[in-house]
């Protein structure tokens, strides 16, 4: 479950016995992943966002990365 901690300030996923803080761009990136989505849609939203970013590059792979820790479905 991906919730904001407005004490802390920061981003969170809230997974069974564990809370995982998101740094940087990662809360954003999490954020839309709302099961409506795809990567590309996401990679899309992001670059729009973006422009400058090496989100293509980048986002897919961070993505695979939360899925293979069983942070993602």
């Amino acid at each position: 479950m991906f919730r904001h901690d407005r004490v802390r300030g920061v981003d969170l996923l809230l997974l069974p016995e564990r809370v995982v803080v998101l740094r940087g761009s990662a809360g954003g990136i999490v954020a839309l992943c709302d099961g409506t989505r795809d990567v590309t849609a996401i990679v899309a939203e992001l670059a729009r966002r973006h422009p400058d970013a090496p989100v293509e590059a980048e986002v897919p792979a961070f993505l695979a990365r939360l899925r293979e820790e069983g942070w993602l479905r």
